[in-house]
């Protein structure tokens, strides 16, 4: 180097102060997006390049909080929605449909009501979002919901999750594969592998997740009770099957139900029993 470029440098250039040695350098890690992650993803993707839309409706619960605080057994509110909508969805044909694309698209419906509820779950000191389905919830009582509920978040998730476990091991191509296969399929089958209806809130950590994706038609979350009673209820559908219309008129059925039928069924149980699966008229 010239003695002119030397004496530029040292003007122009000066050297760098070094770095305290409590600074480190950045990094970077990566891991493999598969397994139970890559299922996860997957899925949210599919849920991607599906027309979804919310619709929200504050209800008043004051009657049922009351009697929910007063009933003899812990019912949680995942297990009073779960009942009242599904008994939204019997008596609505739109909520039990799916879509079906192909060259001639079609609307399938089934008389099969299975509930998929999102349940978060620690394993290995990882939390992972496992997908439970319960079948016919609209008739069965709410003790029984929160033994199933229960049950979910404590029961060893190799038994209770087989099949999701299942999916997760395959490789990526398979898997999506089998979500798409399953979401676009007209079978009986299904609303066993998909649900009916779906429910995901984060309610219990007090926050709300206002719109979250979902293969289902629709998709029923909350936010966290108000101190006055209210509750802002949030429905997520898919617009190929259902208009604006019918959402807000099933949000309305939902309310009804709430302050009706789930009102009288907790209220029957302010009287002790002798335990949950004995009946109050056994010998």
């Amino acid at each position: 180097m010239s003695p002119i470029k030397i004496l530029l440098v040292a003007l122009f250039c000066p050297p760098q102060p070094e770095l305290p040695h409590i600074m480190q350098q950045p990094s970077i890690t990566t891991v493999r997006c598969d397994g139970h992650r890559g299922c996860v993803a997957d899925i949210a993707m599919l849920a991607k390049n599906i027309p979804l839309f919310p619709v929200d409706r504050w209800c008043n619960l004051t009657e049922l909080t009351q009697a929910r605080t007063a009933s003899h057994h812990r019912i949680g509110w995942a297990a009073i929605f779960l009942k009242a909508y599904g008994k939204v969805v019997e008596q609505t044909p739109e909520l039990r449909s799916w879509f079906l694309p192909g060259l001639w698209p079609r609307i399938a419906t089934t008389n099969q009501i299975v509930a998929t509820l999102a349940i978060n779950r620690i394993e290995n000191d990882t939390e992972q979002l496992c997908w439970a389905r319960l079948h016919q919830p609209e008739i069965l009582p709410l003790v029984d919901i929160q033994r199933f509920i229960d049950e979910c978040c404590s029961a060893p998730s190799n038994e209770l999750f087989k099949r999701q476990r299942e999916l997760e091991m395959l490789p990526g191509f398979l898997r999506r594969a089998v979500l798409r296969w399953n979401l676009r399929s007209a079978s009986r089958k299904r609303s066993t592998r998909i649900g009916t209806f779906s429910l995901s809130t984060l309610a219990g950590y007090g926050a709300s997740n206002h719109f979250h994706p979902t293969l289902c038609t629709t998709s029923i979350s909350y936010r966290p009770v108000e101190a006055d009673g209210r509750c802002l209820v949030t429905m997520i559908a898919d617009h190929r099957v259902i208009d604006g219309a019918v959402v807000a008129r099933s949000l309305a059925t939902l309310e009804k139900f709430l302050q009706q039928d789930l009102v009288h069924e907790l209220r029957s149980q302010t009287e002790p029993q002798a335990t949950d699966a004995t009946p109050s008229n056994a010998a």
